[in-house]
């Protein structure tokens, strides 16, 4: 039982298949179940076997047949569970982990097999004879599971093992060396006899010294050290330190003052600064802890006679054969002077003074400079070039500023020129309405027979003089309420509309016109239909332009659908034609002020682009929305909707 506790704990430390919930609802629910069964044969032993002879030639067994099958059922189903949750895994996994899986899946496989058959199976038949074989088949498993773990790395435990075995090994040889040696010297020496106790005690100790060989090393190092060599150092503990200073740092300054901080405490410098290359060919910079006073002009003296060296680390007292280097290095107190190259590229000086202890700079000391100069080259070179990108952004900063400020005169002029543009088209819409209302009011009493009756020609002049004027009535319409809209001075005036013959009044006044195109225009008026809230002016507008629409872009030969209708939760008028459609990348731009469509330019070219624009301002400004479907080359469907509960006049 607590082998498979064991089992399935050990399967859900792999990824869940069945998610983390139901793993751990799975998980609690069968340990709960083998640890009532550890319960139960902790209670009553003889639950499922009641007794076993095995004195028998035979091997007599007695099974209490309610609990064994209880047992065997509960074994079953537990370790399918196990298997199937593993066989999950595996499938979801990949590469070396699904190898690995495939290995423990096999393993506990035939294991399970195996046990069911001798432990369980041959048992309750009464047959003892290969019980025996049950521990045996657990084998399996566990070559299966040590075999993923040398071959596959299951839980990448082989440096562990490694070590822990070298470790062992080293262990054993030392005290089987040591002992040995102890033991040979005082038998076959001093021949003394050494009871089993006594070689048990050596032995420990033995092992005790040897487990404390390196603390007690390390120990004295420090000791000694601390003595006799104050200028000791863990070099890998320097570097350690350094480039945990040149990952986390970014910025110059602080990059190399807790660089140079940290070279000066392990290498015990009286001071440590740096002389980095700034704007200009001969301009540098200088950081540290300010003791060494150097300027421009001792850098340019540095600078031109440690040009003709090669050397990246220069020690001040090993210079005999550049003497005039040495003086110039001497007289600024200057012992290491070490040059930051990265790509053939200098970057810097790293510059040391004299040991605090007084002591000369070792080889040792020089190999460590090298390393670091080499490192802080590269740090120092990322530093650089982060500043030249900040200085970049904070140029480009201004750059966008002042552009701002250009931006927003030149916005204030434009604002300045639409408002009057605004202003102007207001004034000639008032100023053209009022004209084209008395040429409206005249054409129409000439139409009806007010000042005499009229040939047929003349009627049909007429009759494209009024559609006209009526065009010239709904474009004044328009250019008014763009600019109601922007000075904010757009009203909706809702009141109480039957929109049946709103839309009959437009259809019928446009079927002429729609005729003479060769157009059918189909309009059924429904009998029911609620009365709406509505601005019936603005509403009546949009009506026409869909219709006008329809009947400008509709080839000769084509059909016009117009439908009211009614539903529940909405209200819609839709005009359907099979014209010329809009194209599918041009879509998006149609409700934009001013915006037309290609094809469109081409068959009407003295449309505005303010229809589209204003109906869908007055349809959404009254809580509506807009039905818009095309395809080009097939015909288009415009119209708008309601929402019944939100316009719908209440009966009284």
């Amino acid at each position: 039982m607590i082998a498979a506790l064991l089992l399935y704990g050990f399967i859900r430390k792999f990824k869940p298949v069945i998610g983390t919930v139901k793993e751990r609802a799975l998980f609690i629910m069968l340990s709960l179940a083998a640890l009532a069964w550890i319960l139960i044969f902790t209670i009553n032993p003889h639950y499922a076997i009641s007794s076993v002879d095995i004195s028998h030639p035979s091997n007599v067994l007695e099974v209490n047949a309610n609990g064994f099958q209880a047992y065997t059922l509960f074994f079953s189903v537990y370790f399918s569970a196990c298997l199937v949750l593993l066989h999950l895994k595996r499938k979801q996994s990949q590469g070396k982990e699904r190898k690995q899986l495939s290995l423990l899946f096999i393993g506990i496989l035939f294991t399970m097999l195996g046990a069911a058959i001798t432990n369980l199976l041959l048992p309750f038949l009464g047959n003892l004879n290969y019980i025996w074989l049950g521990p045996v088949f657990s084998l399996t498993y566990i070559c299966a599971f040590s075999y993923a773990i040398l071959k596959h790395q299951l839980f990448d435990i082989r440096l562990i093992i490694v070590r822990a075995l070298g470790y062992a090994l080293t262990l054993t040889v030392l005290a089987t060396l040591y002992g040995s040696i102890i033991f040979g010297l005082l038998v076959f020496v001093f021949d003394l006899r050494i009871s089993l106790f006594q070689q048990a005690v050596i032995s420990g100790g033995t092992a005790i010294a040897a487990l404390s060989f390196a603390r007690l090393k390390r120990f004295f190092d420090r000791t000694t050290n601390a003595l006799f060599y104050r200028d000791a150092y863990d070099p890998q503990v320097f570097l350690d330190e350094l480039n945990s200073t040149l990952v986390t740092t970014i910025d110059l300054a602080p990059l190399l003052d807790k660089s140079a901080s940290t070279i000066r405490s392990n290498i015990k410098a009286e001071y440590c600064e740096f002389v980095i290359r700034g704007e200009g060919k001969n301009g540098s910079r200088f950081f540290g802890n300010g003791t060494l006073k150097l300027d421009q002009n001792d850098v340019n003296e540095i600078r031109k006679h440690s040009g003709v060296m090669r050397r990246k680390i220069i020690v001040t007292d090993d210079l005999e054969e550049y003497p005039e280097l040495q003086e110039v290095l001497r007289s600024r107190s200057i012992a290491i002077l070490a040059g930051m190259v990265t790509h053939s590229e200098k970057v810097g000086y790293l510059i040391l003074g004299s040991k605090s202890s007084g002591n000369p700079y070792s080889g040792s000391d020089i190999k460590m400079l090298e390393i670091v100069a080499d490192e802080l080259a590269l740090a120092v070179q990322n530093s650089l070039r982060f500043e030249e990108i900040q200085n970049f952004a904070n140029t480009l900063q201004d750059k966008v500023t002042d552009a701002t400020k250009e931006l927003r005169k030149t916005n204030e002029k434009l604002k300045a020129l639409d408002e009057a543009k605004d202003e102007f088209i207001s004034m000639a819409s008032h100023q053209l309405r009022t004209p084209l209302t008395s040429v409206k009011g005249y054409l129409s009493m000439v139409l009806e027979g007010d000042t005499g009756p009229l040939k047929r020609p003349q009627t049909e002049l007429l009759e494209q003089a009024f559609t006209s004027s009526q065009r010239m009535v709904y474009l004044i319409a328009d250019l008014l309420n763009v600019s109601r809209l922007r000075t904010g001075k757009f009203v909706i005036e809702n009141k109480e509309t039957y929109l049946p013959d709103v839309v009959e009044g437009e259809v019928n006044q446009l079927r002429e016109s729609a005729a003479g195109r060769k157009l059918t225009l189909n309009y059924e008026k429904p009998k029911q239909f609620p009365r709406l809230m509505l601005d019936e002016t603005k509403v009546r507008q949009v009506v026409m332009n869909f219709l006008d629409n329809a009947i400008y872009y509709t080839p000769a030969g084509g059909k016009i659908d117009v439908r009211l209708e009614v539903t529940p939760e909405s209200v819609s008028y839709t005009v359907n034609d099979n014209g010329v459609g809009v194209p599918k990348n041009e879509r998006h731009h149609l409700f934009n002020k001013f915006y037309r469509a290609g094809n469109a330019k081409k068959m009407r070219p003295d449309g505005t682009g303010l229809g589209l624009f204003m109906a869908k301002k007055v349809i959404v400004a009254q809580g509506g929305a807009i039905i818009f479907k095309t395809e080009e080359g097939q015909g288009s469907t415009f119209g708008f909707s309601f929402p019944r509960a939100k316009c719908e006049v209440k009966s009284k």
